[in-house]
């Protein structure tokens, strides 16, 4: 039989409330694992802001036979530019072979050009061969950022700081566990509660403070996503004197990049510059592990850029180590 007449003929649209169950039957078959909850929200996400997210589906004989889901970002702990993510791309194991991931990758790439969107990424399991070789011949190569990982359990202790020490990086200090007074935690006790909708204000300034840029729309986004997007909200806010002083904007999110089990995503952390050195973000931290154990998760991760030796630094000192991910992206503007 020839090559063409093995290619797919049906079309490539976007995807409709309707096709849920399509999509949880194709990636459980893929999987192994129903992952309704993530594609019930992403879906639902989806449909309700299409102008930040690329969901499409294709067709054979009538029913639908593959899908892919992507989203906009904008920016990532304090870093200019923006960039999509692709996080769910699936093919009925029938019908592979047949250039339906490619034909749905490049329609989703069609969809993001013509957004002004010129940086495609996806974090990839590195056990995870198929999807693997799928993105490196479809023009995909290793990107320059880190996948962090550290369980939930131990966080490291503070130990005693000197009076006559400075702060190492003050601009990304975020209360570092060895630079903090050992008795800030016991006696100052910095009141930490669950993030609402209505601190959006109080973090974009905390950041913009932090690292100089006004960033509405990307935390805007991410307010979505841990607040109405995620299983339980576990991002969080530290106060001081009843006044936000730092952040930690987190998720449970599972079935993301493929993943058949519930993870913890942190996507921003951030202290009032007015704050630092006052065990802020070690309070922040100190919470949400806590949190995340009794929630049962035995693992927070997060994505950086690979020479934000700063933030890099501070995140070791806390306990994460690279992760078994790579991440990969795609220059859109290359042919």
């Amino acid at each position: 039989m020839s090559a063409i007449s093995e290619t797919l003929s049906g079309d490539v649209r976007p995807l409709r409330a309707d096709d849920l169950e399509a999509v949880i039957a194709i990636d459980t078959a893929l999987s192994g694992i129903s992952r309704r909850g993530f594609f019930e929200k992403r879906l639902s996400a989806a449909l309700d802001q299409p102008q930040d997210y690329i969901y499409v589906g294709i067709d054979e004989d009538g029913r639908l036979v593959g899908f892919a889901l992507a989203r906009m970002v904008d920016g990532a702990f304090g870093k200019p530019g923006g960039r999509a993510v692709l996080d769910a791309i699936g093919v009925d194991p029938a019908m592979q072979g047949r250039g339906a991931g490619r034909r749905l990758l490049r329609a989703v790439e069609d969809v993001l050009r013509h957004k002004g969107v010129r940086d495609l990424t996806s974090q990839v399991d590195w056990p995870d061969q198929a999807l693997v070789g799928f993105l490196a011949a479809a023009g995909f190569g290793l990107a320059p950022r880190n996948v962090l990982t550290r369980a939930v359990d131990g966080m490291p202790p503070v130990e005693e700081a000197h009076d006559d020490e400075e702060p190492e990086s003050p601009e990304v200090d975020f209360s570092a566990p060895e630079g903090d007074d050992p008795a800030a935690l016991s006696h100052e006790r910095i009141p930490v509660r669950s993030m609402r909708e209505e601190d959006l204000d109080a973090i974009i300034r905390i950041d913009r403070r932090a690292g100089g840029l006004d960033r509405q729309a990307y935390f805007t986004r991410r307010m979505q996503e841990a607040l109405y997007q995620s299983g339980v909200r576990i991002s969080l806010i530290a106060e001081v004197d009843g006044y936000p002083a730092g952040f930690i904007m987190a998720r449970m999110d599972f079935g993301e990049f493929g993943r058949t089990s519930p993870k913890a995503v942190m996507d921003s952390i951030g202290v009032d510059p007015g704050f630092q050195g006052q065990g802020v973000g070690q309070a922040l931290m100190h919470r949400l592990l806590a949190n995340l154990s009794v929630l049962r998760i035995d693992h927070v991760r997060t994505e950086i850029g690979w020479n934000d030796t700063a933030l890099i630094a501070y995140l070791d000192r806390a306990g994460f180590a690279p992760a078994q991910c790579v991440v990969l992206n795609r220059d859109l503007g290359a042919s």
